[in-house]
């Protein structure tokens, strides 16, 4: 038997587990069924989204979502073709919405964000990666004041929780952000939300430091994931098999039918987030901006300038809707004259998304020994290193610093 702990995804979840389960002095194996970090992790907006615990599921989403699905290319969209498959799901996430499970929601996100900046803050020094973070903070823009007045509730949620941020008008608002289009009026500064350099060169430098502790990685596709006498055992596409003295399945969209050949029949989804990343020297971009009313934001990179957000509801296999990154790109360009909209290159990824906007994370149906770390939808750059904290200390029999009981798999 290995004393392995075998993770399933080498993801930026996964490579967090992995590097917390070294700080334990365990051994670890990655298995990836694609090239490291190559799914959400490549191509989101690059931000550690702390101050964000708002969940998607939200009494105010449920009254604005039928306007957005009007729009196919609008912040909210599901191809006609898939409306049956996502059903169940639309169902979930309406009954997420209701007041009293949105503030439950809203709790325990708050609670699992105060570990992860914690983890966060830990891992970036003991990795050697705080040189790839920027402290810049967020600007969320509002074309009117009663676009402005609509968010209080949820800043007053926030100032409930500690988040410090600063509404700004005329003067300051041009400070935060020079070249915005007059349409915006208003703006909410966050001066503690922080991006990184490039998510794909984190994710790699991450990797790289779990390698430099002696990680060992195997390329090939998990079919199965089952318990046994000595741990888990892992099927590979191939045929053959991984044995485990514990195993977590960190797999994002991937992960549904590996939990539920183990018992655990998961609500998973993917949101499809699409952008368009354009070249350094696009825009004098002093720090990430929200467009909330449109559902996108953009995001200065080491790479370039990345414009890019909104939800397709659509599954993994649809082909991609690139206009809806074209759409983004015309707005951002709109709302930022001068904004230089050529030469830019296009992505689409599939965020795990779960209907109540939490993740799963957890120990099995089937066995204590393996573990689950996925479906963390807008938030897995965020919440990484906290769940890496979190799955360690349930490898090593701890209790974790947080109740972790509403993040279970069958709260469904």
């Amino acid at each position: 038997m290995s004393d392995e702990v075998v993770i399933v995804g080498a993801g930026i979840v996964g490579l967090a587990v992995a590097f917390h389960l070294q700080g334990e002095g365990r051994r670890v194996r990655l298995v990836e069924r694609g090239s490291v970090a190559d799914g959400a992790s490549r191509g989101n907006a690059g931000a550690f989204a702390f101050t964000d615990i708002l969940p998607l599921a939200s009494p105010g989403i449920i009254g604005r979502a039928p306007k957005w699905l009007m729009d196919p290319l609008g912040p909210l969209a599901i191809p006609p073709s898939y409306l049956p498959n996502i059903l169940p799901w639309l169902i979930r996430f309406w009954r997420a919405s209701l007041p009293d499970r949105y503030g439950r929601s809203l709790r325990v996100q708050g609670e699992l964000m105060r570990v992860a900046s914690v983890a966060m803050e830990a891992m970036l020094r003991e990795a050697g990666l705080g040189d790839r973070v920027r402290a810049d903070g967020n600007l969320q823009l509002y074309e009117s004041e009663a676009e402005l007045a609509a968010s209080q509730p949820g800043w007053e949620a926030r100032a409930r929780a500690g988040i410090a941020f600063e509404h700004v008008r005329g003067a300051r608002l041009a400070e935060l952000q020079p070249g915005l289009a007059s349409r915006f009026v208003a703006g909410t500064f966050t001066p503690h939300w922080k991006t990184v350099d490039d998510p794909y060169h984190f994710a790699l430098a991450l990797f790289d430091a779990v390698m430099a502790r002696g990680g060992a990685i195997t390329h090939s596709e998990v079919v199965s994931v089952a318990s046994s006498e000595t741990g888990a055992r892992m099927k590979l596409r191939d045929g053959t098999a991984i044995d485990a003295a514990q195993a977590v399945i960190a797999g994002g969209a991937w992960s549904r039918p590996l939990a539920a050949g183990l018992g655990d029949h998961i609500p998973l989804e993917t949101e499809r987030g699409y952008n368009t990343t354009l070249p350094p020297g696009a825009f004098d971009l002093h720090r990430q901006l929200t467009f909330g009313g449109h559902g996108f934001v953009v995001t200065p990179l080491s790479t370039g300038i990345r414009v890019g957000g909104a939800v397709e509801l659509g599954g993994l296999k649809l082909p991609p809707n690139f206009r809806r990154s074209e759409a983004m790109l015309k707005k951002a360009a709109a709302f930022l004259p001068g904004l230089k909209t050529s030469g830019g290159t296009q992505w689409m990824g599939f965020r795990p998304s779960l209907p109540d906007s939490l993740p799963i994370i957890g120990r099995s149906k089937a066995s204590e020994r393996i573990v689950y770390a996925f479906g963390h939808g807008h938030l897995g750059l965020t919440q990484s290193a906290g769940t890496g904290r979190i799955v360690a200390d349930l490898i090593a029999g701890r209790a974790p610093s947080l109740d972790i009981a509403p993040l279970r798999a069958d709260r469904f």
